[in-house]
């Protein structure tokens, strides 16, 4: 099926059937790697790319501009909230820590919201403070754009717009920091960043921002240093971090330099630890799907109606234990503070010893939202794949929307024809 019988149906159709048993729109990795490798200018994409074979998935998905308006106004909503005094003064006071006081009117680079699309719209599964991956993104919409046709563009703007706009977040989040003009150093900060999956992404913002006019380093921590005042590399003085890093809240022995250079407003740092207490505690969630704690911050009626889709959240206590296990399978087991899908479990897969693991931990149960499937083209066979949207954000505005499909409980990047793929609205 092309593109066109495709969209001649999605009138007729609802978007998530189409998804579910249309085996149409599927990409030419090997175009898209060159693609990729030809705007960035350098051979060294090839491998890279070459290297992870499930790094992009072989199809795209198809989502409606009504769901695309409904996932922005959750995101509107949920920003709006957040910036009440009385979330976060709630948010920043589960752990007293000072550095959360950090640079108040920073708003964190590249927020990462991520929705599966139900029969009653889209609900929030999960938000993300170092969502890896917009920089892949804009490269994968730049070059399927290339082939649009009636079903449009994957892109909310051209390519070009697309790269301005991610440049120009970097600079709003410095000056929301107080400073004036642009970044003179840039570092981007990952723990073994050339070993990490995402690399390729990392390059590909040092690249972007190089072009734009702010010199650009990629880092482990271990090769900074903080003295004198300033936050030391090989390269000079770092002023801005875009922070890759997992440890949010910098306690790991290793990034107790970052930590104080932060602390003494040395470095600005984004995504940082105020951004993580206020958006991306899982435990935050519970508010978020909960009327009585919206109103008691004093969320205004929109916002509350806007909110009412998120999925119930609670906290598993040993109180609501024998409950919440009595139901678990009408529910997902996420650890409040963690990242990349890791110790996250579906309630009907649970064993009696991960139950005991997840008691003895800091877990959130949220309402199970079953993910959406489609119907993906690899090789010669058809499979049927589960797959998430993500709205990359910065300050409430989305910048990219991307799709991720997999097998298995949650994202991994290890599913044949699964990956990132573009998102067309129909």
């Amino acid at each position: 099926m092309d593109c066109n019988s495709t969209c001649e149906l999605a009138g007729a159709r609802d978007l998530i059937a189409l998804n579910q048993s249309c085996f149409c729109m599927t990409l030419s990795r090997d175009d898209l790697d060159l693609s990729i490798s030809e705007h960035i200018g350098t051979d060294q994409f090839s491998p890279l790319l070459g290297a992870r074979p499930n790094l992009f998935a072989a199809t795209a998905i198809f989502i409606s501009s009504s769901d695309l308006q409904a996932m922005q106004s959750q995101v509107h909503a949920i920003e709006s909230v957040i910036s009440l005094p009385t979330f976060q003064e709630a948010a920043l006071a589960r752990t007293q820590d000072v550095v959360n006081s950090i640079h108040a009117g920073s708003r964190g680079l590249l927020m990462g919201y991520d929705f599966h699309i139900s029969n009653e719209g889209p609900k929030l599964i999960e938000i993300n403070t170092n969502a890896g991956g917009a920089f892949l993104v804009s490269q994968l919409q730049r070059a399927a754009s290339k082939q649009a046709d009636a079903c449009g563009d994957a892109r909310l703007a051209s390519a070009d717009v697309i790269d301005a706009r991610l440049v120009e977040s970097f600079v709003m989040e410095w000056h929301s920091a107080g400073r004036a003009g642009r970044p003179r150093r840039l570092g981007i900060v990952d723990e073994n960043p050339t070993e990490q999956y995402l690399y390729p992404d990392m390059l590909i913002a040092r690249d972007l921002l190089i072009r734009n006019g702010i010199e650009t380093h990629i880092f482990s921590p271990e090769a900074l240093a903080y003295e004198a005042g300033d936050l030391m590399s090989g390269e000079g003085p770092i002023d801005m971090i875009y922070n890759r890093l997992t440890d949010f809240d910098l306690t790991e022995p290793s990034h107790v330099h970052l930590r104080q250079a932060l602390l003494d407003d040395a470095v600005v740092m984004s995504p940082g630890p105020r951004h993580h207490a206020l958006y991306a505690n899982k435990r935050n969630l519970i508010w978020l799907s909960n009327a009585a704690s919206l109103e008691s911050f004093g969320a205004d009626d929109a916002d509350q109606a806007v909110l009412s889709s998120i999925p119930t959240t609670r906290r598993v206590t040993e109180q609501a234990a024998d409950e919440l296990w009595a139901d678990r399978r009408n529910y997902f087991f996420k650890p409040a503070a963690g990242f990349g899908s890791r110790a996250t479990y579906r309630g009907d897969k649970l064993t009696k010893r991960v139950w005991s693991a997840i008691l003895e931990g800091d877990y959130i149960a949220q309402a199970l939202v079953p993910p959406t499937m489609r119907a993906v083209t690899v090789g010669e066979e058809h499979v049927t794949l589960k797959y998430d949207v993500r709205l990359y954000t910065y300050a409430g505005a989305t910048l990219l929307l991307a799709a991720r499909l997999y097998q298995g409980q949650t994202t991994n990047f290890r599913t044949s024809g699964g990956g990132f793929a573009p998102v067309y609205q129909i």
